[in-house]
């Protein structure tokens, strides 16, 4: 956790709500039980069409993605982005994440705030080496890492976002 911050699982009942439709309370389970999250009609923004597979891909029993967090404000109860691993761990101990914000939310420190919290808890359970990408058109995603010691090891491109930048932290 962090100060400002509580990162809860993403549940398969939020993405289904979402799904169903923008701007929703549903309670989740908070260090101080069960407690209404409000999820803002721009949450969880480019992740969003990732919602379909991501619910597709649980298991019939399965409540839950592992390794993917809601990030949510602890003083409001109001989620403000989404961050989590992007498949398993390689040979080499490394683990990929991914993290986005709201827009309101941006600009505020919260990025890094949740994102050193995920490395940590990342750490703490065996990964040697943390990766992100970062496209080069998001300057402000390339500093959250670099505040969090994250070094610039390569670039990269892809379809969607142009341009990236390769970090790791270990």
């Amino acid at each position: 956790m962090s100060p400002r911050l509580l990162l809860l699982p993403l549940t398969r009942a939020v993405m289904a709500r979402r799904l169903e439709g923008a701007g929703f309370v549903c309670p989740l389970p908070t260090p101080d039980g069960m407690q209404d999250v409000y999820f803002p009609p721009e949450w969880p923004g480019d992740a969003l069409p990732l919602l379909p597979a991501l619910l597709a891909d649980l298991n019939a029993g399965q409540g839950e993605m592992d390794g993917t967090f809601i990030a949510v404000h602890r003083g409001n109860l109001t989620a403000l982005g989404q961050l989590g691993v992007l498949g398993g761990v390689n040979g080499q101990g490394e683990q990929q994440i991914g993290y986005g914000l709201t827009p309101e939310a941006r600009g505020r420190g919260y990025a890094t705030e949740a994102v050193g919290a995920l490395v940590a808890h990342l750490h703490a359970a065996g990964v040697v080496t943390v990766t992100a990408q970062t496209a080069t058109s998001n300057p402000a995603s390339s500093r959250v890492v670099q505040k969090l010691g994250f070094r610039l090891v390569g670039s990269g491109h892809s379809d969607q976002d142009g341009p990236l930048s390769l970090w790791a932290h270990t």
